[in-house]
C-alpha cells in the first residue's frame, strides 16, 4: 500500500471516528449569530450583553437584535420558536423567573421548556432606597418604623410584577411589614417621585439611583447582597443594615433555544466564563455596579429554578395579578 493511500485510509478512519459534535465544532459557525434582547438600546441589560459578546470569541460576529415589549415575552417567544441551531440566542433578567407564574397557563411557549441554559452572566445587585423625609437611616429602623406606622409607607415600581414590586413584596413577607404599592409607567416617574416625597421608598439596580444618592436627593439603606457591590461600596449589604438576608438582584442570563446542540451551549457558556474574567470587562462592569460570574450551564439551570421557586412563592402569596 502506497504512502498516499495509506493516509486516505487513516483519514478516512478518523473521520468516522469523530462525533457529531467534534465535526459540527470544525464548521460552527458560519455565519453571524443573532443574539435577541427583549429590552431597549442602552439600558443596562443591553449593555452588559453587548459588552459580555465583544469579549467573546468565537470565530463569527454577534448581531444584537432588541425586540422589547410585553415583560421581556415577545423576544422570549421569538427565540423560543427559533430554529435550534447554534444562530440565534436569547438574554435574559429576573423577570423571565417572575414570568412563568405571573403569566402561568397564558403562555404558547414554555418559559423553561423552551429553552437550554447557557450562562448566568452577571448579576446587579437591587438596592433600597428611601426619601428624606422617612426618619431612619438604617434597614433596622425602617423595619421597625414601618411595623409602627402599618400602611402608611408608599413604594413605586415600574409597574405592576416588576423586580421593584416584587422584591418590594418580598421585603413585607418576610419582614412582616405592611406597605402599599404605587406602579409607574417606567422608573424615572417613580424616582422622581421618592425625591420629591410623594412616595417613601423604591428598590432598583444602583446604577439608575446612585447620582440621586450620592447628590444626597434621596438616601440608600442596603443592598440585597451578601457583600457589598462593587461600583456602589459606599452602600452596606442589608444584613450589615440590621435587616434579614434578603438577596435579590436583576440578574444577566444568556438561554438558547430548546433542543440546540449541547457542545454549542458548552462552547458559549466557556466563552462567557472566560470574558467575565477580563479586568477590562470586569471594571466596566464595577462602574455599572454589576458582579460578573459567568457560571456553567448546569449551575445556570439550578440558579434559574431556584428563582422560578423563591418568585412563584412570592407572587402567590402577594396575590399578584398582571393584566394579558
Amino acid at each position: 500500500m502506497s504512502k498516499l493511500t495509506r493516509r486516505g485510509v487513516l483519514a478516512a478512519s478518523t473521520a468516522a471516528m469523530l462525533t457529531p459534535g467534534a465535526l459540527r465544532a470544525q464548521t460552527w459557525p458560519s455565519k453571524p449569530i443573532r443574539w435577541v434582547v427583549p429590552y431597549t438600546a442602552g439600558g443596562l441589560t443591553d449593555v452588559v450583553t453587548r459588552l459580555t459578546l465583544e469579549k467573546m470569541a468565537v470565530g463569527q460576529n454577534f448581531v444584537v437584535d432588541n425586540k422589547p415589549g410585553a415583560n421581556s415575552l415577545i423576544g422570549a417567544e421569538m427565540v423560543a420558536n427559533a430554529t435550534p441551531d447554534g444562530y440565534t440566542f436569547l438574554t435574559v433578567i429576573a423577570a423571565h423567573a417572575a414570568n412563568k407564574t405571573l403569566y402561568a397557563g397564558r403562555l404558547k411557549f414554555d418559559l423553561v421548556k423552551g429553552f437550554a441554559p447557557i450562562s448566568l452572566v452577571a448579576i446587579a445587585p437591587i438596592m433600597v432606597s428611601v426619601s428624606n423625609s422617612l426618619p431612619v437611616k438604617n434597614m433596622a429602623e425602617f423595619i421597625a418604623y414601618a411595623k409602627q406606622n402599618p400602611g402608611k409607607i408608599s413604594f413605586g415600581s415600574s409597574g405592576v410584577g416588576a423586580a421593584a414590586h416584587l422584591t418590594s413584596e418580598l421585603i413585607k413577607q418576610v419582614a412582616g411589614i405592611d406597605m402599599v404599592h404605587v406602579p409607574y409607567k417606567g422608573t424615572a416617574p417613580a424616582l422622581a417621585d421618592l425625591v420629591a416625597g410623594n412616595i417613601q421608598l423604591l428598590l432598583d439596580v444602583p446604577i439608575g439611583v446612585m447620582s440621586q444618592v450620592r447628590a444626597g436627593k434621596m438616601k440608600a439603606l442596603c443592598m440585597l447582597s451578601k457583600e457589598r457591590v462593587p461600583g456602589a461600596e459606599e452602600v452596606p449589604t442589608i444584613v450589615e443594615s440590621g435587616g434579614p438576608p434578603i438577596e435579590s438582584s436583576s440578574w444577566v442570563m444568556f438561554l438558547a433555544p430548546a433542543g440546540t446542540p449541547q457542545d454549542i451551549v458548552d462552547r458559549l457558556a466557556s466563552e462567557a466564563g472566560k470574558a467575565m474574567k477580563d479586568e477590562a470587562l470586569r471594571k466596566r462592569l464595577a462602574e455599572q455596579a454589576v458582579v460578573p460570574v459567568g457560571a456553567t450551564p448546569a449551575d445556570t439551570a439550578k440558579f434559574l429554578q431556584s428563582e422560578i421557586d423563591k418568585w412563584e412563592k412570592v407572587i402567590t402569596t402577594a396575590g399578584v395579578k398582571v393584566d394579558s
